[in-house]
């Protein structure tokens, strides 16, 4: 069986299995393959003369742009060969810091056909944030509009600068990297362990942990989040979520072309939940993912009718509230379905279509994980402990690594077991509780938030002798940042 039949198999396992759960926990395996790459063993095979949308893009101004799965394969295959020619290896890590733009989706198909890692990068980085990119995460190269270009202008010599939507000196144009050859002919096989992504996650030091992801462990894991979500070939599916984040990974790029539904995108530099709601009824939307917050601002005016097309309501980044759940019932007839993942792996935990969904609880394990709690000896209980995952067998969907952090893998990885961090229960019939973080990380909205990254900033100031932060409930975004400061004694408070 050749990679593409077997990843074929796996997806059209769970697909059968779509509303089984039963069955699909009972018959899914990860495939395990020596060689795979995803953008060229299945995307660009399900492209081949594929004229469905693969990608459409709607601005703010309601303008919009559309591509189909063949123009995505064909477009990434030039900018692959362009990228070679510029310099761009296997092994080579390149920095993609891009608002919601057609060249994220280019940039990242392109990267793993030339076997490169592709280190995603929110635009709200600073410049110390991208200063760690280059000295931790060795980016050799970086893919930016001209928002970034500011920020990247202390890059260190020899990196590869792109620049999308503009030119500058010492930049090369991304719309040149599209003039490239066509029909892009990799160096050699990809490994399916060989590193793609690398994510920096907020932690409990000053040091972002450095996430590594292979070409199996985030192509083939999504196949976890594809079910979840419920995606079937030919949907329409709309995320909320800001690139840079893995939950635009996991639910803007490998679930639903995993499952070859067109990925539809808000790409307004602002959430509106009106012109959201519009989106959903304008572009037939079947399958809609969205973090609590923006159900919660979603909920704040009214949603109308159902939209015609939509089927599936789904939601993760932070717990979701039994609230919301009514409330989108009572008015959609729909139950939005919760589940729970974190950067270091693809969705573990849901509520998958067709089962019974009990508000509050984030739901079952998914195919492939073994889900269990640990007490605080590190052993398996059945009443509330950190959740954790097996690691006999492995599961796919899991990081390789914290990169260059032997001690800590060794931590999360002991005696069997990855250890997430966050606290849950467990009932009788399988269904996880949420309860919190172990450390002291917290949630805002879907963004992770490091009290001491934000409590080393404040000690940055000259007036301030010591900052403590702490989360401080929120009704829309579950809890912000809020800082208690001590002035240094010669400064006056204000």
């Amino acid at each position: 069986m050749t990679p593409t039949e077997a990843f074929a198999a796996a997806r059209q396992l769970l697909f059968d299995a779509r509303e089984d759960y039963p069955r699909a926990v009972r018959e899914f395996r990860w495939p395990r393959l020596e060689h795979f790459n995803w953008a060229l063993d299945w995307f660009d095979v399900q492209a081949r003369g594929n004229a469905r949308t693969a990608l459409r893009i709607v601005a703010g101004d309601g303008s919009e742009e559309a591509w189909s799965f063949a123009e995505m394969a064909d477009r990434s295959s030039r900018i692959a060969s362009s990228l070679a020619g510029l310099g761009v290896r296997r092994g080579d890590r390149v920095l993609v810091m891009l608002p919601n733009v057609v060249a994220i989706w280019e940039s990242v198909l392109a990267c793993m056909k030339l076997g490169a890692t592709v280190i995603p990068a929110t635009t709200m980085l600073t410049l110390e944030d991208l200063d760690d990119r280059f000295s931790r995460g060795a980016a050799r190269h970086v893919i930016t509009n001209a928002d970034g270009q500011a920020k990247l202008a202390r890059a260190p010599a020899g990196v590869t600068r792109i620049l999308v939507d503009g030119e500058a000196a010492g930049w090369v144009p991304f719309d040149r990297l599209r003039e490239g050859a066509a029909g892009f002919v990799p160096a050699g096989p990809t490994r399916a362990s060989d590193p793609m992504l690398l994510y920096f996650t907020s932690g409990t030091t000053a040091r972002p942990k450095l996430v590594l992801h292979t070409h199996e462990s985030y192509p083939i894991g999504h196949l976890s989040t594809m079910y979840w979500i419920g995606l079937r070939e030919g949907d329409v599916h709309l995320n909320i979520s800001s690139p840079g984040w893995a939950k635009h990974a996991w639910s803007s790029f490998f679930a639903p072309w995993s499952a070859g539904a067109t990925i539809v995108v808000d790409a307004a530099p602002r959430f509106a939940a009106d012109r959201v709601l519009g989106m959903l009824e304008r572009c037939q939307v079947n399958t809609l993912c969205a973090p609590p917050t923006v159900w919660r601002m979603l909920l704040l005016g009214e949603l109308g009718a159902r939209p015609g097309a939509l089927r599936e309501c789904v939601s993760a980044g932070e717990p979701l509230n039994p609230e919301i759940i009514d409330r989108v019932k009572a008015a959609w007839g729909l139950t939005v379905r919760d589940g729970f993942g974190q950067t270091e792996t693809t969705a573990q935990v849901g509520n998958p279509p067709g089962q019974p969904v009990k508000p509050g609880s984030m739901g079952r394990a998914l195919p492939g994980y073994q889900v269990v709690l640990l007490d605080h000896e590190g052993k398996e209980t059945a009443g509330e402990g950190e959740v954790a995952l097996k690691l006999d067998p492995r599961p796919l969907g899991l990081m390789t690594a914290y990169l260059d952090d032997p001690e800590r893998t060794a931590a999360v990885m002991a005696g069997g077991y990855y250890r997430t961090g966050d606290e849950a229960s467990v009932d009788a019939d399988g269904y996880f509780h949420y309860v919190g973080r172990g450390d002291d990380v917290f949630k805002s909205s879907d963004y992770r938030i490091s009290p001491f990254e934000l409590e080393s900033v404040l000690m940055k100031h000259p007036a301030v002798a010591e900052a403590a932060v702490v989360p401080s409930d929120d009704p829309l975004r579950l809890s912000v940042p809020k800082a208690f400061v001590v002035l240094r004694p010669e400064s006056t408070a204000s």
